[in-house]
């Protein structure tokens, strides 16, 4: 399986994918009638009639099932591959469309087509992700919850102390409580740069150095120390060769970096975040110079920590009340 369609399922492991939707990308305006053919992995599901795709540049096509929608997986007998309901269409899986702009500006999909082991990993990647989002969105009204028994504390305390000072601090505290907690809960899909290497490549390789691999063991390393981090990976390649063989050999450095992380370290495969292969694209270096091209074959390793599992929760803590005094009131 390529790292291209790899990245485009792990697209879905974002705890919550409808947001990334709304905020990181735009959503492309087809113009009706006109064919259309397009490649990338889908990012958001509506229903099961119709589904969100972003592209390896980042941009979104709305994509609409009916009833003529051919459905299948790549390869069998001839090139036939199997019937798939729309149903069973997840987010994170890697395919290809081809159909005619409609009306409203969307995609009326022909032809849908994916690689079988694109499928079974995305549905496998989806049965982690659900649980994931339905025990956020637990947190997320538990805190809900525990703002309402604060304010009837709140109330209860404020009666008894009979003093507007003692009911303003403990109100102070308890908005200052609920409202960490509920920035912890909205951290946890923000994730922030730990650590970052690089690992170079001969022309044409991509076999792991020794020099490489003490970069890979570095950051192993640190993320055993760490909760709730990812690691991303990036390959690229310099300018020799033909723009195919250069988009797969990226891919394939990106993979013998995953291969060693899990296999020498046992990084767990839920912690292998986004990974690409981006070929040529984006080199560092001047491509027409033999020190340029030898820093322009790598794979970019970024060491990332979700920051809501890892700051603290302080609520200030309430002073004591004044004495009340008898003034008549």
């Amino acid at each position: 399986m390529s790292m291209k369609k790899l990245a485009g399922m792990l697209l879905a492991v974002a705890i919550s994918a409808g947001a990334v939707f709304a905020q990181d990308a735009q959503l492309r305006t087809l113009t009706a009638g006109q064919k259309y053919k397009l490649k990338g992995a889908v990012v958001a599901k509506d229903d099961d009639q119709s589904f969100v795709l972003r592209d390896t540049t980042g941009v979104d096509t709305r994509v609409v099932i009916s009833p003529e929608s051919s459905i299948k997986t790549k390869g069998g007998f001839f090139g036939g591959g199997d019937r798939v309901a729309s149903t069973q269409i997840v987010r994170g899986l890697y395919m290809e469309v081809e159909g005619r702009g409609d009306g409203s500006g969307s995609l009326t999909a022909n032809k849908i087509r994916f690689d079988k082991d694109d499928f079974k990993v995305a549905q496998s990647i989806d049965t982690r992700v659900g649980p994931a989002e339905a025990r956020l969105t637990a947190a997320e009204e538990n805190a809900k919850r525990v703002s309402g028994q604060i304010d009837e504390l709140m109330a209860i305390s404020n009666a008894a102390r009979g003093g507007a000072r003692a009911a303003q601090e403990t109100a102070d505290a308890a908005v200052a409580g609920v409202n960490a907690t509920n920035e912890r809960i909205t951290a946890l899909d923000d994730y922030v740069v730990q650590q970052t290497e690089t690992v170079n490549f001969r022309v044409g390789s991509s076999v792991l150095s020794a020099e490489g691999k003490q970069k890979l063991d570095a950051i192993a390393q640190q993320a055993m120390t760490l909760k709730g981090y990812e690691v991303e990976i990036t390959g690229f390649a310099s300018a020799e060769g033909g723009t195919a063989m250069n988009k797969r050999l990226s891919e394939n450095r990106a993979r013998s970096v995953i291969n060693y992380l899990v296999e020498t370290h046992n990084i767990p495969l839920r912690r292998i975040g986004t990974s690409f292969g981006f070929g040529e694209l984006q080199a560092v270096a001047d491509n027409t110079t033999r020190e340029g091209r030898e820093q322009n074959r790598r794979v970019e390793v970024k060491l990332l920590v979700s920051r809501g599992l890892n700051q603290n929760v302080e609520v200030r803590p309430v002073s004591e009340p004044a004495p009340a005094t008898d003034n008549g009131n």
